[in-house]
C-alpha cells in the first residue's frame, strides 16, 4: 500500500526543523491573533486560548468575550474585550460588526469555544465565517455550531478545525462523505480515510485520537505521538504557528505540535 502521504514526527523532534530556525525573534514579527469565545457561565476556554497562545510565541493576542462576562471577568482578565451579548449571555447578532473590525485587525481568529448554545450566536458565526476571508481556527462547541451546515465550512480555505472524533463523525456523516469514520477503524485505515476526506475538502482537521494527534490537509497526513492536551490548546499553537506561516499551512500545524 502506498504510504507517501503520510509522515511521522517523533515527540520532541520536528518532522520539519526549517520551521523552527525560521520563527520570528521580534514580538513585532511574530503576528496578531484574535481568540473569540465565553458566554456568562464561563469563559476557560478563551482564557486558556489566551495563554497557549502566548506560550506559543504569538505577538499579540487579544480576546473577544461577550459583555455579559464584563462585570466578572473585567477586573482579572486585563486581555478581554467586550462585545453585545444576548439576555442568555452568549454573542448576539449585534457582536458581528466588532468581531469583523478585530479580525481585520488580525492576521488570524481562533474561535476558542464555550460559546453556548443560542441561535443568534449561530447566525453570527454563520456570518463571519461569510464575510471573513482570513485565517480561521475552530474547536469546541465552535465546531458543533457547524455540525448541521458543514459545507460552508468544510470547503473554506484557510480553515483549520481542532475536533475530537465524535465531532468529525457527526461532521462527515453530515456531509454524506462516502467513507464511516467508526471507533473499530484501525490506525492505518483511518489515516488513509483522512487523506480521502481532506483531498475532497479544503479545511484542515487536527485530531486527537488515542494518544495519537492526527493532522490532515490537501492528503497529506502527519501523526504525532503526543500526550494528553485539550483541544484548546492543541488549536492556540496551531493558529499561531499558522499564522507565522501561512505558505505553509501542513508543516506549520504538524510542527505546532513539538
Amino acid at each position: 500500500m502506498d504510504h507517501t502521504y503520510w509522515h511521522k514526527q517523533t515527540p520532541g523532534e520536528a518532522l520539519y526543523p526549517d520551521l523552527l530556525w525560521s520563527r520570528p525573534q521580534h514580538k513585532k514579527q511574530a503576528g496578531k491573533l484574535l481568540i473569540v469565545g465565553g458566554n456568562a457561565h464561563g469563559f476557560a476556554a478563551a482564557a486558556e486560548a489566551y495563554a497557549e497562545a502566548g506560550q506559543a510565541g504569538i505577538g499579540t493576542a487579544r480576546v473577544l468575550l461577550p459583555d455579559s462576562l464584563q462585570k466578572t471577568v473585567g477586573r482579572i482578565f486585563e486581555a478581554g474585550e467586550y462585545a453585545p451579548s444576548t439576555p442568555s449571555g452568549s454573542f448576539s447578532q449585534q457582536a458581528l460588526a466588532e468581531l469583523l473590525d478585530l479580525a481585520s485587525w488580525s492576521d488570524g481568529v481562533l474561535l476558542a469555544g464555550d460559546l453556548g448554545r443560542n441561535s443568534e450566536t449561530a447566525i453570527v458565526l454563520e456570518s463571519f465565517l461569510a464575510k471573513y476571508p482570513g485565517l480561521l481556527v475552530l474547536t469546541g462547541d465552535a465546531v458543533d455550531y457547524f455540525i448541521k451546515t458543514p459545507a460552508s465550512l468544510l470547503e473554506r480555505e484557510n480553515t483549520v478545525l481542532v475536533l475530537n472524533f465524535p465531532q468529525l463523525q457527526k461532521l462527515s456523516t453530515s456531509i454524506h462523505f462516502a467513507t464511516a469514520f467508526t471507533s473499530q477503524m484501525d490506525f492505518l485505515n483511518l489515516i488513509k480515510i483522512l487523506r480521502e476526506f481532506t483531498e475532497q475538502y479544503q479545511t484542515a482537521i487536527v485530531l486527537r485520537h488515542n494518544e495519537t494527534v492526527f493532522v490532515a490537509l490537501g492528503g497529506l497526513v502527519s501523526t504525532t505521538k503526543t500526550p494528553a492536551g485539550t483541544e484548546v490548546k492543541l488549536a492556540a499553537h496551531a493558529a499561531v504557528w499558522q499564522l507565522q506561516n501561512p505558505s505553509k499551512p501542513f508543516e506549520a500545524a504538524t510542527t505546532s505540535l513539538v
